[in-house]
């Protein structure tokens, strides 16, 4: 290996354990502290620049689990309310705005965006063609998304819907349903006697 290809390499290194050199593992979790939340390592994406940046938005009392990988990219922006709770893998990317409301429950394995790669030039790469957006992914306070679930771009689903295991979800949801499937489909209301 040449210089050159060192050089590239061990700059790639840092970008992608950003996270888990000691002194910025030190800061995410000072600015999670300073919230009130708290993460169990390893924690993924660009966690920290977003916090910095305000585009990163946490409550109180959120916890975050192994894995949890969230991405902002600027000018992208996602808000977890206060209490909420993402399980082990649960992965969040933004493009544009992304929000989670209180009291929130992602079992493992959920994936919540407001936007999909692109895939329309045929002469370059799928993975160098970028991302384009559906508009922001909006979850109502008390949603509980079972194992797997699929938060596409542009969706807002209302409070305290309950989303089965492996829904991918596609469309709006209204709040206090329980949905299931790909596409996720209402089942039924949630009534509260």
């Amino acid at each position: 290996m040449d210089l050159a290809s060192a050089r590239l390499w061990v700059q790639r290194w840092r970008w992608y354990e950003r996270n888990s050199l000691p002194w910025n593992r030190a800061r995410i979790h000072y600015e999670l502290a300073s919230r009130r939340a708290f993460a169990r390592w390893p924690l993924e994406g660009n966690v920290l620049e977003a916090l910095r940046d305000g585009r990163l938005q946490i409550g109180e009392h959120v916890l975050l689990e192994p894995g949890v990988w969230l991405t902002a990219p600027a000018p992208g922006r996602i808000t977890i309310g206060s209490g909420s709770f993402l399980n082990r893998n649960v992965m969040v990317a933004a493009l544009e705005l992304v929000e989670i409301g209180s009291h929130c429950m992602f079992a493992n394995g959920c994936f919540i965006t407001d936007a999909n790669h692109r895939f329309d030039d045929p002469d370059r790469p799928v993975p160098w063609q970028g991302f384009t957006g559906r508009g922001p992914t909006r979850i109502g306070d008390n949603v509980w998304c079972g194992a797997n679930v699929v938060v596409t771009g542009g969706v807002q689903i209302g409070e305290r819907c309950v989303i089965g295991a492996n829904a991918v979800v596609t469309q709006d949801l209204p709040p206090f349903s329980v949905a299931v499937g790909a596409p996720a489909k209402v089942l039924r209301t949630i009534t509260y006697a």
